[in-house]
């Protein structure tokens, strides 16, 4: 299986980063806009995301860890035979955080996508998280 790592510095505070992160429903509009361009949940309670790029993914929440500020998911359907990922926030000092993103995937083909689409959504996350506008996703 493989894991890819995304560890990135934002520039606002610790609990501004967890609410934006945590709110699973909201991450096209609050944590990864521009990335994300639309966000629907379907009958069972999962997240359908749409990325600028046109694709579409399925995601399911794993659980909210509010004390550690981790949220894990799941993407079902597609390519992947298997994904998991989390991410967790950390105080790096006032008005300034650590995003660690970890994904695992199976297989293992796939890591060097999904290593590209979480730099384009890091990059897109760290501007919304920042107040920036979002810079533009590669297709």
């Amino acid at each position: 299986m493989a894991t890819v790592y995304k560890e990135f510095i934002v520039e606002a505070d610790a609990a501004h980063v967890w609410d934006a992160l945590r709110d699973f429903n909201a991450v096209h509009t609050r944590l990864a806009p521009g990335f994300l361009t639309a966000c629907t949940i379907d009958g069972e309670g999962a997240r359908v995301l749409t990325f600028a790029n046109g694709l579409v993914a399925r995601e399911v929440l794993v659980g909210i860890d509010d004390a550690h500020r981790r949220l894990a998911y799941t993407v079902t359907g597609g390519q992947a035979k298997h994904h998991h990922a989390t991410a967790q926030v950390f105080e790096e000092g006032e008005g300034r955080s650590r995003f660690v993103w970890i994904t695992d995937v199976l297989p293992d083909a796939m890591a060097a996508y999904i290593g590209l689409m979480m730099e384009q959504g890091g990059a897109a996350m760290k501007a919304a998280l920042e107040g920036r506008p979002a810079p533009v996703a590669a297709a």
